[in-house]
């Protein structure tokens, strides 16, 4: 077996899972909770405007914020979270044991620790922000994982359409 811990991440990014990874990671995951019924959570974040602090900063600086990003919600993970860069720079965090009241507070601590990520230029701070979806399987009631990542997707695309800097949580059951 692997040691997905041990092994080279995505851009060398130590803590984060490249997508395949969180991928394997959260097909696990989501067979034990089925399997023990017990909660499981899922965040997919993205950066607010990120398209355009690259247009206006470069890739350099797109790239510093994702990561400043990614060491945010390194620094609120517990021990048995599971953290993943996705696609277009979104990211994800697999969150087991934790019921949907839980997931909206670790959501309010991403945006809050987001809010304290210091990026300037030309001397001028550029406010940084995150839009969060999120979406939590109780006792074992979502039949595929896709379902869960698919709900969590909606949620932040209802979050980032709303105008940012939000979160919003969608039910998995619900389609």
């Amino acid at each position: 077996m692997t040691d997905f811990r041990a092994a080279q991440f995505q851009d060398g990014d130590p803590g984060l899972f490249s997508l395949s990874q969180i991928q394997h990671l959260m097909r696990i995951e989501f067979g034990r909770a089925q399997r023990y019924r017990y909660p499981l959570s899922v965040l997919v974040i993205a950066i607010d405007r990120l398209g355009h602090l690259r247009d206006v900063y470069g890739y350099e600086s797109k790239e510093a914020v994702v990561d400043e990003v990614g060491r945010v919600l390194q620094s609120l993970a517990r021990s048995c979270d599971f953290l993943g860069r996705l696609a277009d720079d979104r990211l994800m965090a697999v969150v087991p044991h934790t019921p949907a009241a839980g997931l909206k507070v670790l959501a309010e601590r991403v945006r809050t620790g987001v809010h304290a990520v210091k990026f300037e230029s030309d001397g001028k701070r550029v406010p940084i922000t995150v839009s969060v979806g999120g979406a939590t399987m109780a006792d074992g009631q979502t039949l595929f994982f896709d379902q869960l990542v698919s709900a969590a997707e909606a949620a932040l695309d209802e979050a980032a359409a709303a105008g940012g800097d939000r979160f919003a949580s969608r039910d998995p059951g619900l389609g």
